[in-house]
């Protein structure tokens, strides 16, 4: 069997980070994602879908993301069952994220259409279980001879 869900989204309002009684990290949050088409009123259809994400992710998208911020989400389809404070039985359909992406580069969040705060959100991502990303290494100071060509060390030092 598969359940896999991809979706892109933005944020309606702020991520909502919280910790279980064990301390498990856990944010929940709300994307509407366009549909990509108008109604019969002439305006855009968006579907307004719950998220949860746990652990790492759940403080990624805490830390990094705001209402407004596009995300794109890979993830499960989960549904359960709870009781609401009134003792009525309700239903949740949500999205598990595994893991969630920036879908905007720091320039067009900071443009006036964009609506995220530039400022606190590096370029990347969070892919669960993913080892850190490998940091590059120092890269030699290129040298050039008179004529203007780059001599190279040895055959490490090529790009290729």
């Amino acid at each position: 069997m598969m359940n896999v869900v991809a979706i892109m989204g933005r944020l309606v309002a702020d991520p909502q980070m919280r910790q279980t009684t064990t301390g498990r990290s856990v944010t929940s949050f709300r994307i509407a994602c366009d549909r990509g088409r108008k109604g019969p009123d002439g305006q855009s259809v968006a579907d307004f879908l719950d998220v949860v994400a746990w652990e790492h992710t759940a403080e990624f998208v805490g830390r990094y993301f705001q209402k407004g911020s596009l995300i794109a989400i890979d993830g499960r389809l989960q549904s359960r069952q709870y009781q609401d404070r009134n003792g009525v039985n309700r239903q949740a359909v949500e999205i598990v994220a595994n893991n969630v992406h920036f879908c905007e580069s720091k320039r067009t969040a900071a443009s006036p259409g964009g609506q995220s705060d530039p400022a606190a959100k590096p370029a990347g991502s969070y892919d669960r279980g993913a080892a850190p990303a490998p940091q590059p290494a120092a890269q030699p100071t290129p040298v050039e001879d008179e004529d203007g060509f780059v001599l190279l060390e040895d055959e490490g030092d090529l790009p290729f």
